[in-house]
C-alpha cells in the first residue's frame, strides 16, 4: 500500500479501540521498551499523545524515565517552516494544546538536538525494513535529519509491520526500533 492508503487505513484501525484497549496496549509497549538495551543514555525525546488521534499513551514511558532519572525533552511545533523546537520536561513545564490538539510546552530551558540521545516516533504505520508512515507534514523527517547519526529511532505502534510501504522517499529515515505490545522489531544496521 502507499502512504496515503495506510495513512487512512491505520487512522481507522485506531479509532476501533476502546481507550481500555489503548491504555492496555500503550503500557505493554512500555513493559516491552525494557528489554531493549536503551537505558544508559541519558537525553530522551518523547512525545504527547494527542489523544483525539487515539495515538500510543507515552505517559508509561513517561513514568519510566523519571523513574530511571533521564532527561526528557519535548517538543514545540512550529507549522510555518514544519520545524520542531526542542524543551527540557520539568516539574514547572506548563503544557499546553496547539489548534490541532498537540500537546507542547509553554516555554522552557531550549535543548538542542545534538544532545538528544533517543527518540520516540509516532507513527500510524511502518514495515519490515523500518520504514514509517506519519501524518504526512514531514515534521519528524526534519527533526531526525538534523539529530546525531547515532540517534536511536524507536517507533512506538498499537500493530505490526506492513511488509513494504510502496512509496518510500530516500529522504525517509528509517526506525532502528519499532516497539508493539506484543514485539520488538529491530532494523538497526550493525557494523
Amino acid at each position: 500500500m502507499t502512504k496515503n492508503q495506510l495513512r487512512i487505513y491505520y487512522k481507522k484501525l485506531r479509532t476501533k479501540l476502546s481507550e481500555q484497549e489503548k491504555q492496555n496496549k500503550s503500557l505493554a509497549i512500555a513493559n516491552q521498551l525494557l528489554q531493549i538495551e536503551i537505558w544508559d543514555n541519558t537525553f530522551y525525546h518523547l512525545f504527547l499523545p494527542i489523544a483525539e488521534q487515539n495515538e500510543v499513551n507515552t505517559e508509561y514511558i513517561l513514568n519510566l524515565l523519571m523513574g530511571k532519572d533521564k532527561e526528557i525533552v519535548i517538543s514545540k511545533t512550529d507549522f510555518t517552516n514544519r520545524k520542531m523546537s526542542h524543551f527540557l520536561l520539568s516539574e514547572t513545564t506548563k503544557i499546553k494544546k496547539n489548534k490541532y490538539n498537540i500537546p507542547e510546552p509553554v516555554s522552557g530551558e531550549h535543548i538542542s538536538v545534538e544532545k538528544i540521545d533517543v527518540v520516540f516516533i509516532p507513527l500510524l504505520a511502518y514495515d519490515t525494513h523500518g520504514n514509517r508512515v506519519g501524518y504526512g507534514k514531514g515534521f519528524y523527517d526534519n527533526f531526525l535529519s538534523e539529530c546525531r547519526s547515532d540517534v536511536l529511532k524507536i517507533g512506538l505502534s498499537f500493530f505490526d509491520p506492513e511488509n513494504e510501504i510502496e512509496d518510500v522517499y530516500e529522504s525517509d529515515i528509517p526506525l532502528d526500533y519499532c516497539i508493539t505490545p506484543h514485539a520488538i522489531y529491530t532494523f538497526k544496521k550493525t557494523n
